[in-house]
Protein backbone atom coordinates (compact mmCIF):
# COMPACT_ATOMS: atom_id res chain seq x y z
CA UNK A 1 0.00 0.00 0.00
CA UNK A 2 1.29 3.46 -0.90
CA UNK A 3 2.36 5.67 1.99
CA UNK A 4 0.96 9.11 1.14
CA UNK A 5 0.78 11.11 4.34
CA UNK A 6 1.04 14.67 5.58
CA UNK A 7 4.41 16.30 4.97
CA UNK A 8 5.40 18.87 7.57
CA UNK A 9 8.02 21.40 6.42
CA UNK A 10 9.06 21.76 10.09
CA UNK A 11 9.66 18.01 10.45
CA UNK A 12 12.78 16.75 12.16
CA UNK A 13 15.71 16.43 9.78
CA UNK A 14 16.09 12.80 10.74
CA UNK A 15 12.46 11.98 9.94
CA UNK A 16 12.40 8.96 7.68
CA UNK A 17 9.91 8.80 4.83
CA UNK A 18 9.17 6.47 2.00
CA UNK A 19 10.60 7.59 -1.31
CA UNK A 20 10.17 6.00 -4.73
CA UNK A 21 13.12 5.70 -7.09
CA UNK A 22 14.54 3.72 -9.98
CA UNK A 23 16.77 0.78 -9.22
CA UNK A 24 18.04 -0.28 -12.61
CA UNK A 25 14.92 -1.20 -14.57
CA UNK A 26 12.75 -1.54 -11.47
CA UNK A 27 10.92 1.00 -9.33
CA UNK A 28 11.45 0.57 -5.61
CA UNK A 29 10.15 2.10 -2.41
CA UNK A 30 12.70 2.69 0.34
CA UNK A 31 12.65 4.62 3.58
CA UNK A 32 15.33 7.31 3.87
CA UNK A 33 16.07 10.26 6.18
CA UNK A 34 15.40 13.81 5.00
CA UNK A 35 18.51 15.92 4.51
CA UNK A 36 21.59 15.67 2.32
CA UNK A 37 25.17 16.01 3.48
CA UNK A 38 26.41 19.61 3.65
CA UNK A 39 29.25 20.61 1.36
CA UNK A 40 31.23 22.25 4.19
CA UNK A 41 32.52 20.12 7.03
CA UNK A 42 30.62 22.07 9.72
CA UNK A 43 27.74 23.07 7.43
CA UNK A 44 24.08 22.33 7.90
CA UNK A 45 22.44 19.50 6.00
CA UNK A 46 20.11 20.69 3.30
CA UNK A 47 16.55 19.48 2.89
CA UNK A 48 15.50 21.43 -0.19
CA UNK A 49 17.21 22.25 -3.48
CA UNK A 50 16.23 25.13 -5.78
CA UNK A 51 15.23 23.61 -9.12
CA UNK A 52 15.37 26.60 -11.47
CA UNK A 53 18.20 26.56 -13.97
CA UNK A 54 19.38 23.10 -12.96
CA UNK A 55 19.17 19.64 -14.40
CA UNK A 56 18.83 16.41 -12.46
CA UNK A 57 20.02 13.65 -14.78
CA UNK A 58 20.37 11.01 -12.03
CA UNK A 59 19.21 10.08 -8.53
CA UNK A 60 15.66 11.33 -9.00
CA UNK A 61 12.97 10.29 -6.55
CA UNK A 62 9.35 10.88 -5.63
CA UNK A 63 8.06 11.60 -2.13
CA UNK A 64 4.35 10.72 -1.78
CA UNK A 65 2.20 13.10 0.27
CA UNK A 66 -1.45 13.77 0.97
CA UNK A 67 -0.87 17.40 2.01
CA UNK A 68 1.92 19.65 3.16
CA UNK A 69 2.00 21.94 6.14
CA UNK A 70 3.84 25.20 6.44
CA UNK A 71 4.16 27.92 9.05
CA UNK A 72 3.74 31.50 7.81
CA UNK A 73 3.72 34.63 9.98
CA UNK A 74 3.36 32.51 13.12
CA UNK A 75 0.32 30.62 11.85
CA UNK A 76 0.17 27.05 10.57
CA UNK A 77 -1.43 26.19 7.23
CA UNK A 78 -2.30 23.02 5.39
CA UNK A 79 -2.10 22.71 1.59
CA UNK A 80 -3.77 19.82 -0.21
CA UNK A 81 -4.91 19.30 -3.77
CA UNK A 82 -8.35 20.82 -4.32
CA UNK A 83 -9.58 17.59 -5.92
CA UNK A 84 -8.62 15.60 -2.80
CA UNK A 85 -6.03 13.45 -4.60
CA UNK A 86 -2.60 12.75 -3.17
CA UNK A 87 0.57 13.74 -5.02
CA UNK A 88 4.34 13.51 -5.06
CA UNK A 89 7.12 15.97 -4.36
CA UNK A 90 9.93 15.87 -6.92
CA UNK A 91 13.13 14.99 -5.13
CA UNK A 92 16.67 13.79 -5.41
CA UNK A 93 18.50 11.23 -3.31
CA UNK A 94 22.15 10.56 -2.71
CA UNK A 95 23.97 7.30 -2.03
CA UNK A 96 25.59 6.81 1.36
CA UNK A 97 29.16 8.01 1.91
CA UNK A 98 31.57 6.96 4.65
CA UNK A 99 30.15 9.59 6.99
CA UNK A 100 26.60 10.18 5.72
CA UNK A 101 23.67 7.79 5.20
CA UNK A 102 21.68 7.46 2.01
CA UNK A 103 19.23 10.41 2.15
CA UNK A 104 16.94 12.65 0.09
CA UNK A 105 16.00 16.30 -0.46
CA UNK A 106 12.97 17.93 -2.10
CA UNK A 107 13.17 20.32 -5.03
CA UNK A 108 11.64 23.78 -4.72
CA UNK A 109 10.09 26.08 -7.31
CA UNK A 110 8.35 29.44 -7.31
CA UNK A 111 5.07 29.23 -5.41
CA UNK A 112 1.85 28.94 -7.36
CA UNK A 113 -0.84 31.60 -6.84
CA UNK A 114 -2.52 29.55 -4.08
CA UNK A 115 0.67 29.20 -2.01
CA UNK A 116 2.27 32.59 -2.81
CA UNK A 117 0.33 34.56 -0.12
CA UNK A 118 2.05 32.33 2.48
CA UNK A 119 5.50 31.85 0.95
CA UNK A 120 7.29 32.82 -2.27
CA UNK A 121 8.58 29.29 -2.86
CA UNK A 122 7.13 25.82 -2.52
CA UNK A 123 8.18 22.24 -2.84
CA UNK A 124 7.73 20.98 -6.42
CA UNK A 125 4.41 19.12 -6.51
CA UNK A 126 3.82 16.50 -9.20
CA UNK A 127 0.43 15.01 -9.88
CA UNK A 128 0.29 11.24 -9.98
CA UNK A 129 0.13 11.15 -13.80
CA UNK A 130 3.52 12.95 -13.92
CA UNK A 131 5.40 10.47 -11.75
CA UNK A 132 7.00 8.41 -14.48
CA UNK A 133 7.93 11.51 -16.51
CA UNK A 134 10.03 12.57 -13.50
CA UNK A 135 11.53 9.17 -12.69
CA UNK A 136 12.27 8.24 -16.31
CA UNK A 137 13.53 11.65 -17.51
CA UNK A 138 11.03 11.62 -20.40
CA UNK A 139 10.30 15.36 -20.24
CA UNK A 140 12.67 18.29 -19.57
CA UNK A 141 12.82 19.58 -15.99
CA UNK A 142 11.36 22.97 -16.94
CA UNK A 143 8.20 21.25 -18.27
CA UNK A 144 7.65 19.21 -15.12
CA UNK A 145 8.98 21.42 -12.32
CA UNK A 146 6.52 24.27 -12.61
CA UNK A 147 3.79 25.69 -10.41
CA UNK A 148 0.37 24.08 -10.70
CA UNK A 149 -2.48 26.27 -12.04
CA UNK A 150 -4.34 28.64 -9.73
CA UNK A 151 -7.02 26.80 -7.79
CA UNK A 152 -5.03 23.54 -7.59
CA UNK A 153 -4.60 23.75 -3.80
CA UNK A 154 -7.08 23.93 -0.98
CA UNK A 155 -5.53 26.01 1.79
CA UNK A 156 -6.70 25.89 5.37
CA UNK A 157 -5.43 27.36 8.59
CA UNK A 158 -4.81 24.76 11.25
CA UNK A 159 -6.21 25.26 14.73
CA UNK A 160 -3.48 25.43 17.35
CA UNK A 161 -4.36 21.94 18.64
CA UNK A 162 -3.95 20.53 15.12
CA UNK A 163 -0.68 22.42 14.70
CA UNK A 164 0.64 21.17 18.05
CA UNK A 165 -0.14 17.58 17.08
CA UNK A 166 1.40 18.01 13.64
CA UNK A 167 4.65 19.66 14.64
Amino acid sequence: MMSAKVFDSDASLDERRVIIRRDGGDVEMVELPWGLQPRERDGRRFTVVRAEGRTFPAYRCLIPASEFRHRSHGKHYSFSLADGDWFYFAGIWRPATLDWPEAYAILTIAANNDVEPYHDRQMAVLRRDQRMDWLDLTRPEEEILRPLPTGSFRVSRLRETQAALAF
